[in-house]
């Protein structure tokens, strides 16, 4: 098993080298001209002139900050809504049609309405990240409830377990896997809607700088905003991945091999 998990990662590392060396190849070939494509060797130094200037832990910082935040509120928010959704058929009743034409629809299509309504600022793009990442937590918190044992449940109300005692000691731990599912999915789609939104709103932030650097034919900037987008990206998703290990330490999957 271990070598398998071995040979796995060596080729997912060995596609990243085939790709940077025909990226920079490419480049360097004329084939295509350095504006379509700039050789990786010049994105990359152009990324080190961005952190050493200031101006990348800036963007970064503020990309970040408005990703995270819009995160953490859908995730408070989208858990305590779908375990209501689940323990009161009143709050279902009104929430559910909601839920159910707002899931599939392209929630970015809103953004518009965000912009007119909330302004070009920072509430205006975390309430964006809001609206698109909490479809999936409270869908994943749904099903995850509604799937706990019941002979469980039936066990802890007999032995006389509150409803409080019940959510805490029995239906967040059994559902708490298929939850953190849910939120490995809104992860993602936050900080994919900030970079868009800040596209389309302007300002500071990597979406914003890069919109910019594309405004000035700056191609070097637009590529060196792809791998600064993309490393932060892969952090997040390597952070929430970790966050699941020591959270589900406790069960089943956390004893089986992985090769995330």
């Amino acid at each position: 098993m271990a070598l398998a998990a071995l040979a796995r990662r060596a080729g997912a590392i060995g596609s990243l080298v085939v790709l940077v060396v025909a990226w920079e190849a490419a480049a360097r070939s004329g084939v295509v001209t350095p504006f379509l494509l700039p050789p990786l060797s010049v994105v990359l130094a152009r990324v080190g002139e961005d952190a050493m200037s200031g101006e990348l832990a800036i963007n970064l910082g503020l990309t970040l900050y408005r990703a995270l935040t819009g995160f953490a509120i859908a995730a408070v928010a989208g858990v305590a809504l779908g375990i209501l959704m689940t323990r009161r058929p009143l709050v279902r009743w009104f929430f559910d049609p909601i839920v159910s034409v707002g899931f599939p629809m392209p929630k970015i299509a809103f953004l518009p309405v965000f912009m007119l309504w909330l302004g070009l600022y920072d509430f205006s793009k975390i309430s964006m990240a809001v609206f698109n990442a909490i479809f999936p937590v409270i869908t994943a918190t749904m099903a995850a409830a509604e799937g706990v044992d019941r002979q469980l449940v039936w066990s802890a109300r007999s032995l006389g377990a509150s409803e409080r005692q019940l959510l805490r000691e029995i239906i967040l731990p059994a559902a708490l896997p298929q939850i953190l599912t849910g939120l490995q999915v809104a992860l993602p789609i936050s900080m994919i809607v900030m970079i868009v939104t800040e596209m389309l709103m302007g300002g500071q932030g990597l979406g914003g700088a890069m919109i910019a650097a594309s405004r000035f034919a700056d191609s070097p900037g637009v590529f060196a905003g792809i791998i600064e987008i993309a490393l932060a990206g892969l952090c997040l998703v390597k952070a929430m991945t970790m966050l699941r290990r020591k959270l589900l330490r406790w069960h089943q999957e956390a004893q089986e091999p992985t090769t995330v």
